[in-house]
């Protein structure tokens, strides 16, 4: 129910590329998750809101998402804020992160939550599968890397319920491998994880790619350990971005010149 058509994307290959330079000696492409492959649905701010809702607080979609704005840009900038150093590597350590960041939030709204009981309810909504959907474009552009004979593998920064929910997602079968940071201890942008993963696969560094949603934590983090990295940009946050960029999955594929793998 995840599969949907992939577009043709062929116009968005750069000619600077740097992908295009190692394509031929690519062995591996390995993702990020959140933002990356999946997302909150139908978004991170409207389930917030609708927890609030069902007890009473009738705050809306629009109040949450620019409370968390004016919070940080990013959740990545409340962690650097709050000085949190890990927050995936065990239920603990996400529970004491999130319970901070939705606490902020809930006194900017001025949602007294003494007992912690919508904290509690939050952290319930965001950690159910049905919470979470696929981007259209994930499986499509996945088994089209595959059927390239690539090594398809991923590391992501979540919690140890993450391989479940890809198992209910019917995508877990499409990895090779995944390093999952709350199974692993460790977490991005720590080399650690990166070099587990290699030595875990097999592959050498410079014949992967690493695909993720955030310049320091993706980008920087996989290309400080000799990988090639394409950073994700779907809300167009970083136009100005000096490196590899795509808006969508599928536009990876003209990246690493299996373009020709795509449907018409």
């Amino acid at each position: 129910m995840y599969d949907m058509p992939i577009k043709n994307t062929s116009a968005l290959a750069a000619n600077s590329s740097r992908l295009r330079a190692v394509s031929s000696q690519l062995r591996a492409v390995i993702f990020d998750a959140g933002e990356t492959l999946l997302a909150p649905h139908p978004s991170h701010y409207e389930l917030f809101a609708r927890v609030l809702d069902e007890r009473g607080y009738n705050i809306g979609t629009e109040v949450v998402e620019k409370t968390f704005a004016d919070m940080a840009p990013s959740f990545v900038a409340v962690m650097d804020r709050i000085a949190v150093k890990a927050w995936s590597t065990s239920r603990e350590a996400s529970m004491d992160f999130w319970g901070r960041i939705y606490g902020e939030a809930l006194e900017r709204l001025e949602v007294p939550d003494p007992n912690g009981e919508i904290f509690e309810a939050l952290y319930e909504r965001y950690t159910r599968y049905d919470s979470y959907r696929l981007f259209s474009e994930c499986i499509p552009t996945l088994m089209a890397i595959r059927e390239a004979g690539l090594v398809v593998g991923l590391i992501s920064n979540f919690e140890e319920w993450l391989e479940g929910m890809l198992i209910e997602m019917e995508i877990a079968h499409l990895f090779d491998f995944m390093i999952i940071s709350g199974k692993e201890g460790i977490e991005k942008p720590d080399p650690a994880i990166f070099r587990l993963a290699l030595e875990r696969s097999g592959i050498a560094a410079e014949t992967a790619v690493y695909v993720g949603d955030h310049p320091r934590l993706d980008f920087e983090a996989s290309r400080a350990v000799g990988m090639e990295a394409v950073l994700i940009d779907r809300k167009g946050n970083h136009p100005g971005f000096e490196g590899d960029r795509i808006e969508t999955l599928d536009q990876l594929l003209g990246l690493l010149n299996l373009a020709y793998l795509q449907e018409p």
